[in-house]
């Protein structure tokens, strides 16, 4: 009996990476956790509008802070929706997005 080999379906996904901006501080003060609401607050909106499939931050201190996946129809549509973020407009944060060739069949199959 042989296998069949998988198909895949090649689709092109958004990865942003956001980094410290120019007025990062890791200070914990009143205005700084009300950009941080903010920011979460922008990527349920993006997650609910479906356009956003994954996100979250990096565990160590360095420059990156965090990843988001975009599935959007241009890498044009990606920066509009992640320039409402709160945190970018208030430059806590900057944002690099490129385009990503991934498999679709991956995020039906997540562990796998």
């Amino acid at each position: 009996m042989s296998e069949q080999t998988p198909q895949y379906t090649m689709t092109t996904y958004y990865m942003g990476f956001l980094k410290k901006g120019p007025l990062w501080t890791s200070e914990a003060t009143p205005e700084v956790i009300a950009i941080h609401e903010g920011h979460m607050a922008n990527i349920r909106r993006m997650a609910a509008l479906g356009k956003l499939i994954v996100a979250g931050p990096f565990l160590d201190d360095g420059d990156l802070r965090g990843v988001l996946v975009f599935c959007t129809a241009s890498q044009e549509e990606a920066e509009a929706l992640v320039a409402e973020d709160p945190a970018i407009m208030a430059e806590r944060f900057t944002v690099e997005i490129h385009p990503w060739l991934m498999p679709k069949e991956v995020w039906a199959n997540p562990g796998k």
